[in-house]
């Protein structure tokens, strides 16, 4: 898989890699409608990450039948994985747990099924291993996938419009039994590093606290929050937190073993002494029908990726700036984490409609 003219590309190959997202199939069916349509290219399926590099028995061809209908459809038809890195491959030897390289193995593979380039689907990780391979002669180009919407290089990622609709209608619903029990509901939405899913549906589900990991709280501030709502006549309250905020001080003695959500619904039971339910979405977020921007970003990407190889632009991942698909070097958008700015316009509007973050 060394570097060559254009003329030569007559088979490409399509994986995701890390977790699920909606949209992935979406992206999967441009790709392979522009290749097959466009280019007259065949394209081969690598299953369940790189994995399918791996053992290339289970790679197998794809044609615009096997994405026909497949738009609406959440997951992956090649299905992925977080765990198929070939340059720490983990496998058993033994009883023993043996670490190895075998990325040769896998463009040896690659090039045993007939593959002159690759579209690679998958998130921070994923574009990691991709820029490996890229500097070891692979030809290869990404798509950035994350519902997290956390990537700098891109200003929004498919699949995290379909995470915040799911997380608001989460929020719409928890409304109407927080408000007729009386109660603080507290909803879990994901956000490791980033609370944009926090914030998002925070704000469009009407959330009156928002906790996300660039912001610090104290529980003392959201009882006192809890309480103010109180003397204006408001006897509930839904507070939105993102799984990956950073525990204040008073928590830190909680096991860290539970959800968060249950850990601040716990807190928040136990200082302000008040009825709390929580609720954890999880991977509800990543799963159903991606809705229609997610599809229509998810289209553009596949379209751009396969023009990046007939381009011979390898190494680089199509992104979205300024409402154009555009494509940068994967080496300059790995690593680079987009966090929710304290001080930011959203974050600012939020807080001017009386929603907390628990800072003060």
């Amino acid at each position: 898989m060394m570097f060559a003219c254009m003329s030569d590309i007559h088979c490409i190959g399509i994986c995701t890699g890390g977790g699920d997202a909606p949209g992935l199939n979406a992206v999967i069916r441009a790709a392979v409608k522009a290749a097959i349509l466009k280019y007259k290219w065949k394209v081969i399926g690598i299953p369940d990450g790189f994995d399918g590099l791996i053992y290339p028995e289970r790679s197998h061809e794809l044609t615009l039948k096997h994405v026909s209908g497949i738009l609406p459809r959440g997951g992956t038809i090649l299905g992925t994985t977080n765990r198929g890195n070939p340059f720490c491959y983990k496998s058993m030897n033994n009883g023993q747990e043996v670490v190895r390289d075998i990325s040769d193995e896998v463009m040896a593979n690659a090039h045993r099924l007939g593959i002159d380039a690759i579209v690679s689907i998958g998130g921070d990780g994923s574009m990691k291993i991709a820029h490996e391979l890229f500097l070891k002669g692979a030809r290869i180009v990404g798509v950035p996938k994350t519902i997290d919407n956390d990537l700098s290089a891109t200003e929004v990622t498919f699949g995290f419009a379909t995470a915040i609709n799911t997380a608001t209608d989460a929020i719409d619903k928890l409304h109407t039994t927080a408000e007729s029990h009386h109660r603080v509901m507290v909803v879990e939405v994901m956000g490791r590093d980033a609370g944009w899913i926090a914030l998002e549906a925070g704000i469009a589900g009407g959330a009156h606290i928002i906790l996300i990991p660039e912001i610090p709280f104290t529980i003392q501030n959201l009882c006192e929050h809890l309480a103010l709502r109180e003397r204006y006549g408001k006897r509930f309250t839904i507070v939105v937190v993102a799984e990956g905020i950073k525990l204040p001080p008073e928590m830190k003695h909680m096991a860290r073993s539970m959800p968060v959500g249950n850990m601040v619904g716990d807190a928040i039971a136990l200082v302000a002494r008040k009825e709390v339910r929580v609720s954890v979405l999880g991977y509800i977020q990543r799963g159903g029908s991606p809705c229609p921007y997610d599809r229509i970003l998810a289209t553009r990407f596949g379209v751009g990726a396969v023009d990046l190889i007939a381009a011979g632009e390898f190494g680089k991942m199509v992104c979205l700036q300024q409402e154009s698909i555009r494509a940068v070097a994967i080496a300059d958008a790995v690593g680079k984490m987009k966090a929710v700015d304290p001080e930011g316009e959203m974050v600012r509007a939020a807080r001017a409609i009386g929603i907390a973050f628990g800072d003060g």
